[in-house]
């Protein structure tokens, strides 16, 4: 199976490294720099650090969870789109689709690297992350939404684009635009007790 570069890195780097990178490039020095040439094997990091490769679950469509390369962190599912059929996840997920041209995308680093750190909020609104690195692949994700360069689209689970931005955005700002989705809203209403606070 294909491992995306970039997922690698982000997933096996421990959060230590990434910020040294961040303070080094704030120095003038290039993060690439700080980063290790080899990723280290999951074996030899923290649990809470490691990659685990998703087996089918019911909570997901089958032919999604049996053909797509999927990665997990703290819960969150990384799905190459490359091989993800986003109408296969009408009603069940809202998708996080990021596109690049690279996956050395300084873009595509910084929002991955965004929505890592907060991955459980994700899971808690029931997010997917597909990620797309590759135009000559042709996606159904890249034919639908038709992105030039860095893209971030956000696709409620009735199967309505929401957003789409030509820049990163912060985990913040991407949970409170899900919030105000009218599905959202009434999960969240569904999920307390009395319906209120």
């Amino acid at each position: 199976m294909k491992l995306l570069p970039i997922l690698a890195t982000a997933f096996f780097l421990p959060a230590a490294a990434l910020a040294q990178g961040s303070a080094q490039a704030a120095d003038g020095a290039s993060p690439t720099e700080a980063l290790p040439t080899e990723t280290p094997s999951p074996e030899t990091l923290p649990p809470e650090t490691r990659s685990t490769e998703m087996q089918p679950t019911e909570t997901l469509p089958d032919d999604v969870a049996s053909e797509a390369v999927m990665e997990e962190v703290d819960g969150l599912l990384v799905i190459d789109g490359a091989q993800a059929d986003i109408d296969s996840f009408l009603w069940q997920r809202r998708l996080l689709l990021i596109f690049a041209n690279t996956p050395a995308d300084p873009a595509f680093q910084q929002q991955l690297q965004a929505l890592l750190e907060r991955a459980q909020e994700f899971v808690d609104r029931d997010v997917v992350v597909i990620t797309d690195t590759d135009p000559d692949a042709r996606s159904s994700a890249r034919q639908r939404l038709r992105p030039r360069g860095f893209m971030v689209a956000i696709i409620d689970k009735d199967g309505e684009i929401k957003q789409r931005r030509p820049a990163p955005r912060s985990a913040r700002e991407i949970m409170a635009v899900i919030d105000r989705f009218p599905l959202r809203r009434q999960e969240m209403l569904e999920n307390r007790p009395s319906g209120r606070d």
